[in-house]
């Protein structure tokens, strides 16, 4: 069955008169008379969708009954629901693309560079999603599985159901996860799919290929995806002034700027995955992948200016690596409220790299690295009633084996042990929506004499109240706990120029930040608007430190300091101008951090902004998008990643759509990167610049060809990956 539903939600203050006076002239009678009929066609149309919205949701309330009981043989169609595209809730944004969005759309990054959310950035070109705001990182994924780019640019935006934007989301999903993006779709019950996304950049030399396939039959899905990429850039310049402050009292200046470069990359991926679902019982999946990269040789020839005398000097850099992975998930519906979800995966990672630098005098290093990682979690969940429980068990293990040699000699062994347990409830009540939570770790580690025992305690809450329909007031509280990169845990120590060293700190400890976030929404059918505040507290961080050493050595490295303080707060909108047609979002804030160490004090102030525009007319689509780029403040530096200018023209043909994406328009030395640091013995300024990224034309060719496809839901609830080597670059 099928069938569509629109609520309205009306409050009358007029109710009809019971009889009317002989005073009333003939236009005031005609007047009432319409009034009238206006109010009983509202309360028809008000009785009629609360109807139709009380038979939906009884429908949705004995839908995991009636998928055990009915013959697997009948297919049962979809009801669709006609209401607000964008839903607030407690940890952020529930999204309902407009068809016109996916029909324009050719891979996951397309659609989501449409939607605009808060503080992300989608470059389509690139194949990558980061946050603006540097908070953290970004984790997509498929149905609760983390995506890799073949798997989004293989996604069909036809398929999507709803995208769960989470910008809260706690420590199930990993340190260091400011926002988690959970694209959930259907799944095809027969036939298959096969499809290529081509982007070749017209302006410089960059190319991204990747092809799949897809076959479906009955409960059984087999997919392939393979991606090559290849990147030789030329353009890539470095500006450099430091002023070293000796332990005699002088000061010891040296520019390092960039006269030559090149930066070349190619890489390959795959990955094989089999599943086994019925949607009402169990889910197994089983995939294989494989990441090789290789870099043949980067180097960049340098101007410096050291004191008196001006030199040349030639940096070199090369490096492969392989990354095979072994997936094995699996979940079980045990009654219509009772599910048990298993996930265990294996990964190794293989890294050989060689680096040299002449800055003074000649100084070369290699690495031979290993990773072994095991990555396990049970969830456990059961809807009871009036709330939901689930409660869950994650355990890691991680052997690292960086060997480095050259100039640089160490072994670093490290070992890692971590087991964290949680348990969390949600439910309603009234017009109150509520979750809390609760999580406690054990880690441990242990890198030749360095060793530590840690215990965490992890909690998290969350309340949001609904005033009307379209206003909602949500506050959201969580701990978290926090490590450092196992590179800079680890004792190796690597020589960066003349002056500097980066070194690891095997003592440093794993540090807690608390969260609190305000916010006040509003949405509608055509705008959606929210104001929210943010607040961090993080005694004894992790922070970057610069140390003299008595031979006037500058050391870089990491320890644990007093306190880190940050307060955000923005604004977002966005608006139908034109229903399906015309959308404008719009949203900036500011962003207040101090940070304070054992001997200095840090503050900064920055403002961001964001704007987009999306235009559809017909088989054509226009996009516009344009951010500030970002400033913060970690530790005893300052940084800057620039801002991003993009102009998009789509066409979409039967199975074809050809897109020109136009980057950084007009610009002739883009600023990808600066940092400043503020150490009392240590002041630096460093650019980073690129001629390749000015005016960057790209060429995207997307094809897929669907046959026998009938969809049905299919979800996946947790995913785990390790991509961490411990190398110190």
């Amino acid at each position: 069955m099928s069938g569509k539903c629109q609520r309205r939600f009306l409050t009358p203050s007029w109710q009809p008169p019971t009889f009317v006076p002989e005073i009333y002239t003939q236009e005031q009678m005609n007047t009432l008379r319409l009034l009238f009929q206006q109010e009983t066609e509202s309360r028809l149309l008000l009785t009629i969708s609360r109807f139709l919205a009380s038979i939906f949701l009884l429908l949705l309330l004995a839908l995991p009954t009636l998928a055990q009981e009915v013959d697997p043989t009948v297919e049962l169609g979809e009801v669709e629901v006609k209401a607000d595209r964008i839903i607030h809730k407690t940890d952020g944004l529930l999204l309902y693309p407009s068809e016109q969005q996916k029909a324009s759309s050719r891979s996951g990054y397309s659609l989501l560079q449409q939607l605009t959310l808060p503080n992300i950035r989608v470059d389509e070109v690139g194949h990558s999603i980061s946050a603006i705001d540097q908070r953290g990182g970004v984790q997509i994924r498929i149905n609760g599985i983390i995506a890799d780019k073949a798997e989004m640019l293989s996604l069909d935006p036809k398929s999507i159901r709803k995208i769960d934007f989470i910008d809260n989301p706690g420590v199930r999903y990993g340190d260091g996860i400011a926002y988690v993006i959970d694209i959930t779709t259907r799944r095809a019950d027969n036939g298959y799919t096969l499809g290529t996304s081509l982007t070749q950049a017209l302006t410089t030399r960059d190319g991204d290929y990747t092809v799949y396939g897809k076959w479906n039959t009955g409960k059984s899905e087999l997919s392939l995806n393979y991606s090559f990429g290849y990147r030789d850039f030329k353009g890539i310049r470095t500006e450099e002034t430091a002023h070293y402050h000796l332990n005699d009292g002088s000061i010891y200046t040296i520019q390092r700027n960039d006269l030559a470069s090149r930066n070349r990359s190619l890489s390959n991926q795959m990955k094989l995955t089999y599943n086994l679902a019925d949607s009402s019982r169990y889910v197994f999946q089983a995939s294989l992948s494989g990441d090789f990269s290789h870099v043949p040789g980067d180097f960049s020839q340098k101007q410096i200016v050291d004191g008196t005398q001006t030199y040349t000097a030639l940096e070199q850099q090369q490096s492969q690596s392989s990354s095979p992975v072994l997936d094995l998930y699996y979940f079980q519906q045990f009654t219509p409220r009772q599910s048990l979800t298993l996930n265990a995966v294996g990964t190794y990672i293989g890294t050989q790299s060689s680096d040299s630098y002449n800055e003074g005098s000649p100084y070369r290093y290699n690495v031979d690295g290993r990773t072994y990682s095991l990555l396990s979690e049970a969830i456990y969940e059961n809807r009871l009633k009036p709330f939901t429980l689930s409660a869950g068990l994650n355990y890691s293990q991680k052997y690292t084996n960086n060997e480095y040699t050259g100039d640089v000699s160490s072994v670093t062994p490290m070992h890692h042990n971590r087991v964290y347990l949680f348990s969390e409830i949600k439910g309603t009540w009234d017009k109150l929506r509520y979750s809390a939570g609760i999580g406690g770790s054990y880690l441990h580690y242990r890198q030749q004499a360095h060793s530590y025992d840690y215990w965490s305690f992890c909690p998290k809450a969350a309340l949001s109240y609904n005033f009307t329909h379209s206003l909602q007031l949500s506050y959201n509280f969580q701990l978290n706990e926090r490590t450092s990169r196992v590179a800079m845990i680890s004792d190796a120590a690597i020589r960066t120029n003349r002056m500097e060293w980066t070194v690891g700190s095997p003592d440093l400890k794993p540090n807690r930040e608390t969260y609190h976030t305000l916010r006040l929404s509003y949405n509608n059918t055509r705008l959606q608007a929210y104001a929210q505040g943010f607040y961090k507290k993080c005694p004894h961080p992790n922070m970057a430190v610069y140390e003299r050493t008595s031979d006037d050595r500058f050391i870089y490295t990491q320890r644990n300091q007093k306190e880190i303080d940050a307060l955000h707060a923005m604004a977002y909108a966005s608006y139908w101008l034109m229903p399906e047609k015309l959308s404008v979002t719009a949203y900036g804030g500011l962003f207040r951090c101090f940070n304070f160490g054992q001997d200095y004090t840090h503050c900064y102030t920055s403002y961001f902004f964001t704007g987009a525009v999306n235009a559809y007319l017909g088989n054509l689509s226009l996009h516009a998008y344009a951010d500030n780029g970002s400033r913060f403040l970690e530790g005893e530096t300052k940084g800057y990643s620039g801002g991003d200018i993009a102009l998009k023209a789509a066409y979409s043909y039967k199975d074809w759509q050809f897109a020109l994406i136009w980057q950084q328009p007009f610009q002739h030395k883009y600023k990808m990167f600066e940092s400043e640091v503020l150490n009392r013995n240590l002041q630096k300024t460093t650019a980073l610049y690129s001629r390749d990224a000015c005016n960057l034309v790209n060429l995207t060719v997307t094809w897929r060809l669907t046959k026998g496809r009938k969809f049905r839901a299919v979800n996946r609830s947790i995913q785990l990956k390790d991509s961490d080597t411990g190398i110190i670059r």
